[in-house]
């Protein structure tokens, strides 16, 4: 009997180390996903700026020779 209550005391305690680590994990993740979206946000607003760099470019005249060549 002492050898199953050994068993099942290991058993419990394995237990609530995989609870512990999955929270540990969970939480992590959730932390990951925070910096996803904030970097996700970034590269909208950079790739919305780079777009209407690129039409503004677009727009400019042309770089000609001066007359004096």
């Amino acid at each position: 009997m002492s050898n199953d209550n050994e068993r099942i005391t290991r058993l419990e305690e394995t237990i609530a180390y995989q609870a512990k680590t999955i929270e540990e994990l969970s939480d992590q993740l959730a932390e990951q996903w925070a910096v996803v979206e904030q970097v996700r946000t970034k590269l909208d607003r950079l790739t919305e700026r780079f777009l209407s760099l690129e039409e503004q470019s677009l727009d400019a005249p042309a770089i000609t020779r001066p007359p004096h060549y």
